[in-house]
């Protein structure tokens, strides 16, 4: 069956970075959407980061953009997320998800449905 794992998550500095890692054995998603979202405690769950299933498009929430990359290399089967001058906001679980609903879509117009993988990974950001 499909297994996602998460790393790369942990505590940082504000001003540091960490580069997330979301792998997939089992099955590929090289044909899908993938994407990146985050919940901090007692918030919705929130859009960070899409990429469509070639590696182009990447497109960002506000909150990230000029700070945060998406990007993914579908031979390891795996999606990425390089963060860098992270802020105290930034606190969140962190996931990453798949749009399985359209194979081979090239837009940038990432409206899902999206399935959310696993656990996800704590990302905290200490002033």
């Amino acid at each position: 069956q499909v297994q996602l794992v998460y790393s790369g998550g942990g505590l940082v500095q504000a001003g540091g970075s960490l580069r997330l890692s979301c792998a997939a054995s089992g099955r590929t998603f090289s044909t899908y959407a993938m994407g990146w979202f985050r919940q901090a405690p007692g918030k919705e769950r929130e859009f960070v980061a899409a990429i469509n299933w070639s590696g182009g498009s990447p497109y960002y929430a506000d909150s990230v953009k000029g700070r945060f990359t998406i990007s993914r290399d579908n031979a390891k089967n795996t999606v990425y997320l390089q963060m860098n001058s992270l802020k105290p906001e930034d606190t969140a679980v962190y996931y990453c998800a798949t749009d399985g609903s359209r194979p081979y879509y090239s837009g940038s117009n990432y409206r899902g449905p999206w399935d959310y993988w696993g656990q996800g990974t704590q990302v905290t950001v200490s002033s």
